[in-house]
């Protein structure tokens, strides 16, 4: 096992070393060590490669910057008490328009605007055959507990981490709302699920109606310690 072990970690540091010295030529779609690309199909190093931008905050901006995403970078703040921004935005509009505009941290901006690219619009165009063009929220930071009990943990809102979407307004004005249309058995609801399970490509939690009564009337996507997609 030892020997496997030494083998693979010698295999990989070659790799590194040839792929950095141009001995060979990788597409940066497969290449780890390439920069995430929010326009990129995503593949079995996409997690990966988001996981690496909580690291390296000066290649999350960039790979936002690249992204169909209006927004202002907003300074550090330390709320004390597990609350604060770091490294966060000030989002004003994505690939959709989103009514008041938000904060999230970057690394969450960045799986929001995969997940619309990848996941989103993509579902929009096969259920409607046009595109979300705004996204109704309940709003993202938020210095609180989860479910604002006392004795819970710190909610992924609490640094900006998370966002609460409530409903998706189509270009045309057809308006689909998480607690109307989840539970019905025509295009809303086919939609609904595949926007949700999709989320869960690019998010750590994903929480909706079928999680439990607080999420039914909204999609809770968030960056964090744990994964759930319920």
């Amino acid at each position: 096992m030892l020997v496997l072990v030494l083998t693979l970690a010698g295999g990989a540091a070659l790799l590194a070393v040839l792929v950095h010295q141009r001995a060979i030529d990788i597409s940066p779609v497969w290449n780890p060590w390439a920069p995430l690309a929010v326009a990129d199909p995503p593949n079995l190093l996409t997690r990966y490669k988001l996981a690496r931008l909580d690291r390296d905050p000066a290649e999350c901006m960039a790979v936002l910057a690249g992204a169909t995403v209006r927004f202002t970078p907003v300074p550090d703040r330390d709320a004390g008490n597990g609350c604060g921004l770091t490294n966060a935005v000030r989002i004003e509009a994505t690939s959709a328009q989103v009514g008041a505009p938000f904060m999230l941290a970057c690394r969450s901006a960045v799986s929001l605007a995969m997940w619309e690219t990848h996941g989103l619009q993509p579902a929009a165009r096969r259920h409607f055959g046009k595109p979300v063009a705004r996204i109704e929220h309940y709003g993202s930071y938020a210095c609180r507990n989860v479910y604002g009990g006392e004795g819970d943990r710190r909610s992924q809102h609490a640094t900006a981490d998370a966002l609460d979407v409530a409903a998706f307004v189509l270009d045309g004005g057809h308006r689909v709302r998480v607690r109307d249309g989840w539970s019905d058995k025509g295009a809303d609801a086919a939609f609904l699920r595949e926007a949700h399970g999709q989320a869960c490509r690019f998010f750590d939690a994903v929480l909706g109606p079928d999680y439990n009564a607080a999420h039914r009337d909204h999609f809770h996507l968030d960056r964090g310690s744990y994964r759930a997609c319920r």
